[in-house]
This record gives structure tokens, sequence and C-alpha cells, in this order.
């Protein structure tokens, strides 16, 4: 998969580090990687990735949640 809608994880970094994340009692919600918290997300911001994350199936909602962290490769960055 890759693209907008679909993008690639092709180190498997995602399989192999996942992000979690858990939604607080104001509705907020932390994302953490490796047992650390990357990001909090509030307000309507949260509101709508918690819906996405409902529908998504495990990869997909790997991605959404790299992408909300910032912490996603597009792929044309050198290493």
């Amino acid at each position: 998969m890759s693209g907008r809608n679909g993008a690639s994880d092709e180190r498997g970094r995602l399989a192999t580090d996942p992000f979690e994340y858990r939604i607080t009692k104001q509705g907020g919600m932390i994302v953490s990687r490796g047992g650390h918290a990357v990001m909090t997300v509030g307000g309507r911001e949260a509101a709508r990735l918690v819906a996405a994350l409902q529908r998504a199936d495990e990869t997909q909602a790997q991605h959404l949640l790299a992408r909300a962290s910032g912490n996603y490769r597009r792929g044309n960055e050198r290493s």
C-alpha cells in the first residue's frame, strides 16, 4: 500500500514498535510508543482521531497514530 490513504511501512517499524493510545476521562488522548508518551491530543482533533481509530483496522490505526504524532516518514527524506 502506498499513497495518501494507505502509506507503506516498508521497514516494518510500526509492526515491531507500535504506537499505543489511551483515552482520558476528559476525552483527550495520550499517544505513546515504546512506553513513553509521544504526544497528547485534545478537543476536536482527539474526537476526530478516536472516531477514525474506531473504524480502522490495526494497520490503519498505526498509520493514523503515526501521522497524528508527526512521527511519520513520507519516503522522500534521505537517511
